[in-house]
């Protein structure tokens, strides 16, 4: 067999799920941490404002989304890596 280089691999979208899972974690990230900071935490039966709410909302939407697309971008990276490395 012939050796790959990561040039001879065609585009498989694997930057693009990297960059947008890490932008989506990182909103994900940034919105729970407002959360816990700026809009007064979260009590016993939830966030204590509707800002609150809202960043929960976008924090429970984001940070499994953005693990999921960062995970499948990671494994389609690495496979391409050892694609490009085979003999």
């Amino acid at each position: 067999m012939s050796s790959f280089t990561q040039k001879d691999l065609p585009d498989d979208g694997t930057t693009q799920l990297l960059r947008s899972g890490s932008l989506i974690l990182l909103v994900g990230l940034i919105a729970v941490g407002m959360l816990m900071t700026v809009f007064g935490g979260v009590g016993v039966e939830g966030a204590r404002s509707n800002a609150g709410w809202l960043a929960l909302v976008v924090g429970a939407m984001c940070l499994p989304f953005g693990l999921m697309l960062a995970a499948l971008g990671a494994a389609k990276w690495l496979r391409r890596r050892n694609l490009s490395r085979k003999p």
